[in-house]
């Protein structure tokens, strides 16, 4: 990992610490510029979750609502934060299906598992290190959701190829994040949002199409669903795993 990428995992990991505490004493944090877009505006099945895993939701969709999760299924969480979209699956899957969350801040790995707890999750299991380096096996499950997370890891290629490599030959993704038009540069995405602010670090639509295409996805759609800043939107991305893949 080189110095760059490793500063800027340290200052989401702070950002990201800071939102779990904030989440432990009652208080709501946001990753986008705008409370009424981003965290729980796109959420109404919330049900019986913990109030604190509500609270540290801080992502720019909801996956669980577009990747179609089937009974017994297997499904990890990129950036799994307080637990919100895990603990949502888990209950999609049933009983004969499993959950991952990954995350790389202890604080909300902690926070997940106390939440998990109290709602009585049995088929849930958080795992603590970076996207770009899944601690589980190939093949290991049918479908992979994130909310509002790719956009921060310094090195997307890798965690595309992360993603194809645990996925199962037929597995699927259903991601929710932010991107960005084509023509803004990188310093008009800085003058839009900071990269822990999850704009700074958005890939422009078409070259995450390509990552995904390079990395041996098939099947991608890229739909803008809010735009949150000029030619800064939130997205809803899907992909396949090829069967014979």
């Amino acid at each position: 990992m080189s110095a760059e990428h490793h500063l800027i995992h340290l200052q989401v990991k702070d950002h990201y610490a800071a939102a779990a505490t904030a989440a432990e004493t009652g208080r709501s944090a946001c990753c986008g510029p705008d409370n009424s877009t981003w965290g729980l505006a796109h959420y109404d099945d919330l049900g019986d979750l913990p109030d604190a895993a509500a609270l540290a939701s801080l992502g720019c969709g909801n996956p669980t609502a577009v990747a179609d999760l089937r009974g017994g299924e297997t499904v990890l969480d990129l950036g799994s934060g307080g637990g919100i979209d895990v603990l949502l699956s888990a209950k999609r899957v049933g009983p004969s299906g499993f959950v991952y969350g990954l995350d790389m801040t202890p604080e909300m790995l902690t926070l997940a598992r106390r939440n998990a707890a109290e709602s009585g999750a049995t088929n849930v299991e958080f795992l603590e290190g970076h996207i770009e380096h899944v601690p589980l096996p190939d093949s290991a499950v049918d479908v992979v959701i994130s909310n509002c997370v790719i956009n921060l890891s310094p090195d997307k290629p890798a965690v595309f190829g992360e993603m194809y490599r645990v996925l199962r030959p037929g597995g699927r993704l259903g991601i929710s994040d932010v991107v960005t038009d084509d023509h803004l540069t990188d310093d008009e995405r800085l003058e839009r949002g900071s990269f822990v602010g999850c704009i700074a670090g958005a890939l422009p639509i078409t070259q995450y199409e390509h990552g995904l295409r390079d990395a041996g996805f098939t099947d991608i759609t890229i739909t803008r669903t809010v735009t949150v800043g000029d030619g800064v939107h939130s997205a809803i991305i899907k992909a396949v795993k090829p069967v014979d893949g």
